[in-house]
C-alpha cells in the first residue's frame, strides 16, 4: 500500500503527539496560545464538566455574520440552558426509533451502491463508491433534501473539510483569520441554500426529519428557521463524515491486521467490537476545544479563566493506564471505553446512526466478498490527521464470495 501526502500519515501524527506528551500530560503551548490535555482521565474531566469547560467558544470564533447564523442551531457549540433547549427539541424528532427504522433502507442503499461498484469491475474506491455516498444519501433522504441539491451540498462539505488543513503550530488568531477568509464563503452558500429549503418545508411540510423538527415544541417553544438551519448544517457537514471516516478507517485497520478479517468472517458478531476498536484507534475528530470559565486545575496544572483547552481524543484513547497495549489494534479488548464520541451532555447525538451505518456496511462487505484488499499500486489519499483522521481515497480490489 502506497500513501499519498506522507507527511499526513497517522504514524507521523502520533509521533507529533508523543512529542507533546513528553512536554507534560497537561501543558501550555506558547505558539498556539492554548493548553494541551493529553491523558484519558484529564480529557474525561474536561468533557464531563461543561460548566468549567465551555463548549461555547464564541469569544475565540470570528465575529462574522455567516458564522453567527450557522451557530444558532449548532448545540455542539452551546452551553446550558441553550444547549439543553436545542438538544431537547431536536431529540424529540431525531429519535432512537427513527434511527432503528432506517436499518432496512441503509441495507438497501448499501447493496445498491455495491452493485454499481461491482459493475465496473473488481477494482474500485471504497470511499467514493460506498463510504461517502452511503451516509450522505441516508442523511439527505432523512432530511428531505432533494436529489437535485445533493451534489451542491457535497461540494460544499468536501471543500469545508479541505480548508481545515490545520497547521499544528498555528496560533488561534491565525486560525480565526483563515476561517473568515476560507470558511465563511462556504457557510454563506450553505446557510442561504438551507434557509430557503427550511422556509419551503415550513410552508409545505412532509414526512421528513426537517418537517418534524419544525413541528416539535417544548412548553410552546419551537425551533426557528435559523436554528433549524444550524442543526441541518451540522448534520450535513459533520454527521455523514463521521460514518465515512469510520468505515474507511475500519477497512484500513483490517488491511493492516489481516488476521482480523478471518476473525470477522468466522464470527460476524465481532463486527461491532471491530468498529469500536477502529473508533478508538483512529478517532475521526482528533481533538475537541473548550474554553475555561473559571480558574481550575487539570492534571496538577492551574488553568486560568478564559484559557483555551485542546482535549486530545487521540491520545486519551491511547492512554496505557486505561488501554493495555494501546498502539495495537485489538478487537478482543474486554473494555473499550474510548472517548471518540465524547462524554456527558455533549455526547454525539448521531453516534447511534453512524454505528448502525458502519455495522451494516461491514456485515454486507464481509458476506459479499471473500477477499477485500487495499491496492498497493494506487496511493491511498489521507486526510490531514490534525483536522480529521480518515481517508479521502481508499482504492481496493475485491473478490466475490
Amino acid at each position: 500500500m502506497s500513501v499519498k501526502q506522507s507527511e499526513r500519515t497517522l504514524s507521523n501524527f502520533l509521533a507529533y503527539m508523543d512529542g507533546l506528551r513528553e512536554r507534560g500530560a497537561v501543558h501550555f503551548d506558547e505558539k498556539i496560545k492554548a493548553w494541551h490535555v493529553l491523558g484519558y482521565d484529564d480529557t474525561y474531566q474536561v468533557l464531563t464538566d461543561p460548566v468549567t469547560f465551555s463548549s461555547d467558544v464564541a469569544p475565540l470564533a470570528p465575529k462574522q455574520e455567516d458564522f453567527d447564523l450557522f451557530k444558532k442551531g449548532n448545540f455542539v457549540r452551546a452551553d446550558n440552558p441553550v444547549h439543553q433547549r436545542l438538544r431537547s427539541l431536536v431529540s424529540r424528532a431525531f429519535t432512537p426509533k427513527m434511527i432503528a427504522e432506517l436499518e432496512s433502507r441503509i441495507t438497501e442503499v448499501t447493496v445498491q451502491l455495491l452493485d454499481e461498484a461491482d459493475a465496473g469491475g473488481p477494482q474500485w474506491d471504497l470511499i467514493e463508491q460506498l463510504g461517502y455516498p452511503l451516509p450522505f444519501i441516508v442523511i439527505a433522504e432523512m432530511l428531505g433534501i432533494p436529489v437535485t441539491d445533493r451534489q451542491f451540498v457535497r461540494r460544499l462539505s468536501d471543500t469545508f473539510f479541505e480548508v481545515h488543513n490545520v497547521d499544528p503550530e498555528e496560533s488561534l488568531d491565525s486560525l480565526g483569520e483563515s476561517a473568515v477568509n476560507n470558511v465563511a464563503p462556504l457557510l454563506r452558500e450553505l446557510n442561504t441554500h438551507l434557509l430557503e429549503f427550511v422556509r419551503d418545508r415550513r410552508k409545505n411540510p412532509g414526512d421528513d426529519l426537517t418537517s418534524k423538527l419544525l413541528a416539535v415544541e417544548d412548553d410552546g417553544v419551537r425551533l426557528d428557521d435559523e436554528e433549524t438551519v444550524g442543526f441541518l448544517g451540522l448534520l450535513l457537514l459533520a454527521g455523514h463524515v463521521t460514518a465515512t471516516s469510520t468505515l474507511g478507517n475500519t477497512v484500513l485497520a483490517l488491511h493492516e491486521n489481516p488476521e482480523v478479517w478471518a476473525d470477522l468472517r468466522a464470527k460476524p458478531a465481532l463486527i461491532p467490537a471491530a468498529i469500536e476498536e477502529s473508533l478508538r484507534f483512529r478517532p475521526p475528530f482528533p481533538r475537541l476545544g473548550r474554553q475555561v470559565t473559571e480558574d481550575t486545575e487539570i492534571g496538577g496544572q492551574r488553568i486560568p479563566a478564559g484559557a483555551f483547552v485542546l482535549a486530545w481524543l487521540t491520545t486519551a484513547n491511547r492512554d496505557e493506564r486505561v488501554f493495555a497495549d494501546p498502539d495495537r489494534f485489538d478487537i478482543h479488548r474486554e473494555s473499550n471505553s474510548h472517548l471518540t464520541f465524547g462524554k456527558g451532555i455533549h455526547f454525539c447525538l448521531g453516534a447511534p446512526l453512524a454505528r448502525l451505518e458502519v455495522r451494516i456496511a461491514m456485515e454486507i462487505l464481509i458476506e459479499r466478498y471473500s477477499d477485500i484488499r487495499v491496492r498497493d499500486d494506487v496511493p491511498v489519499n489521507l486526510r490531514n490527521p490534525w483536522a480529521m483522521i480518515g481517508v479521502n481515497r481508499l482504492p481496493i480490489e475485491v473478490r466475490r464470495a
